[in-house]
């Protein structure tokens, strides 16, 4: 009789047991989905940060050069009460690219006409203070940049540098 209620402890064990054994296996199955989702999740999260990092990189172009056309030297007669007063001017101008610069040599007479009407107009006492020379420039910039064509593209001049300013 002492055999029959051992079988009935290794019959009550091995349910228990079986019992117990899938509990952990559906932990560690739990456990492990839940490491794979946080996982996952962290290598999406990180993939996009890193993309969209790039797509900034390629956005921000590196600065192109400026591009310069050095003009040659203007002598021309102010307007002045007192007497003769010669300005003698050399710039430079800052243009978009090197197609403006083709533009602009091959309609250079243009330019040195309009800029030389301009000047000659001047007072000399307009153009010797800091404030009449800034509006001297935007007055070039302006010249400059009308379209060569009637109905044509204007010039992107983006700056006149003076390089040489005497007025007698």
């Amino acid at each position: 009789m002492a055999k029959a209620p051992a079988k009935a402890a290794e019959v009550s064990d091995a349910p228990a047991a079986g019992k117990s054994k899938k509990k952990l296996l559906i932990i560690i199955a739990a456990v492990v989905f839940l490491l794979v989702a946080v996982g996952g999740g962290a290598a999406i999260f990180l993939s996009k940060k890193a993309s969209s990092s790039k797509e900034k990189e390629h956005k921000a172009e590196p600065a192109k050069a400026p591009v310069f056309l050095a003009l040659e030297a203007f002598t021309v007669n102010l307007q002045s009460d007192n007497g003769d007063k010669y300005l003698q001017i050399s710039m430079t101008l800052q243009v978009q690219d090197e197609e403006q610069v083709t533009l602009i040599k091959a309609n250079m007479p243009q330019v040195r006409s309009r800029l030389l009407l301009l000047l000659s107009s001047k007072d000399s006492t307009e153009i010797l203070s800091s404030e009449g020379k800034e509006k001297l420039v935007n007055e070039i910039i302006e010249k400059v940049a009308q379209p060569f064509t009637p109905k044509g593209e204007p010039q992107k001049i983006s700056g006149v540098f003076f390089t040489s300013f005497v007025v007698q």
